[in-house]
């Protein structure tokens, strides 16, 4: 079964930049048509895709966070990272990766890991 782990600091500062990383197991992020995504659910409100990277290296992200969201991704790792920048207490989230075979967007990934909270605060 793959596994999906997310990792990074808990509490950021509004204007930083949010930095994540997500550690696969099991299956490789470079598996042909695999793709590894970002998504994020605010408290009370809905998960909501964020991006992906796919298993060339492609990246896609949704157009409300394009400007400000990176994705990248480590092979030899066999993790891939998500970056946010200019962060305000609105971006505070669980955020969660996830993956799998054909999937680009969407909520619904084959596998996603445990999720991390991550709070917007001074």
């Amino acid at each position: 079964q793959v596994q999906l782990q997310e990792s990074g600091p808990a509490l950021v500062k509004p204007s930083q930049t949010l930095s994540l990383t997500c550690t696969v197991s099991v299956a490789s992020i470079s598996t042909h048509t695999y793709y590894w995504a970002w998504i994020l659910q605010p408290p009370g409100k809905e998960v909501e895709w964020i991006g992906a990277i796919g298993w060339s290296g492609t990246t896609y992200y949704t157009p409300s966070l394009r400007s400000r969201t990176s994705i990248s991704r480590d092979t030899f790792r066999n993790q891939f990272t998500l970056q946010m920048s200019s962060v305000s207490p609105e971006d505070t989230a669980v955020y969660y990766c996830a993956g799998g075979p054909d999937r680009i967007a969407g909520t619904d990934h084959d596998y996603r890991g445990q999720g991390t909270q991550v709070t917007v605060s001074s």
